[in-house]
């Protein structure tokens, strides 16, 4: 049984990024604790938890009802009602961590916190399994720690589509940075990195198909782009482990 821990801001991270992965890991039998900045449980993006404020056109922005309903489950465990804080974390105590994303403006502490960076440079440094997706992506490449190396994230189309569908209903809500993600970790990687975009159209990898998502690989360290690639996400790392 591996100790995997889940770095989590304090709001407005994706449900289904954060609930998938520890169903799965949870199901096999490892141990998954959770961790936020002052120690009190995290709180998911109420938009993409409800589709509330959603245009009928961006609906698809909500979180799906697995998704929901493993969240659901997910806000009740122990580990989540009680998570550690940022700055008790000893990575030397865990076997892998996971960097969710989410798109709110509550994701900013979580991507802007030296805390956040030490711990991604603390696992990079004892080459652990490590797994990112969407903005979780942006945090390791502000840590430092993926010049040279081969990644995906919330890709500039992805975010540019949630950004427009969403424009005068929710201004601002899915544009976290005025940059995209993609150009900042592509920066980040390097004239030696490769930033892999996957397939144009993508599928969305679920119970019945949980290999249909996209992932990358890099050694001990696994990447993925949105809600739909947190199944196929979940089985990599635990392969790792």
């Amino acid at each position: 049984m591996a100790r995997i821990l889940v770095l989590l801001p304090q709001a407005g991270f994706d449900p289904t990024e954060v609930a998938v992965p520890w169903r799965v890991w949870d199901r096999a039998g490892h141990e998954v604790l959770f961790a936020t900045e002052t120690g009190e449980p995290a709180k998911a993006d109420v938009i993409t938890l409800s589709g509330e404020g959603l245009p009928w056109y961006a609906r698809s922005l909500a979180a799906r009802h697995e998704g929901r309903r493993t969240y659901a489950i997910a806000r009740e465990a122990p580990s989540f009602r009680a998570p550690l804080r940022w700055d008790a974390v000893n990575v030397a105590e865990f076997d892998a961590l996971h960097f969710p994303g989410g798109h709110a403006p509550g994701m900013r502490g979580f991507l802007e916190s030296p805390v956040v960076a030490d711990i991604a440079r603390a696992a990079f440094a004892a080459q652990m399994p490590v797994s990112a997706i969407c903005h979780g992506v942006l945090a390791l490449a502000r840590a430092g720690v993926l010049e040279g190396r081969r990644t995906t994230a919330l890709t500039s189309r992805m975010e540019g589509i949630s950004v427009a569908l969403t424009r005068w209903a929710l201004p601002g809500h899915y544009r976290t940075y005025p940059q995209s993600v993609e150009r900042e970790v592509r920066r980040a990687l390097g004239r030696k990195g490769q930033f892999l975009r996957g397939p144009l159209l993508p599928k969305y990898a679920n119970r019945d198909r949980p290999e249909a998502g996209f992932v990358v690989q890099d050694g001990n360290y696994v990447s993925a782009r949105w809600p739909g690639d947190a199944w196929t996400l979940a089985l990599r790392l635990m392969d790792l482990l």
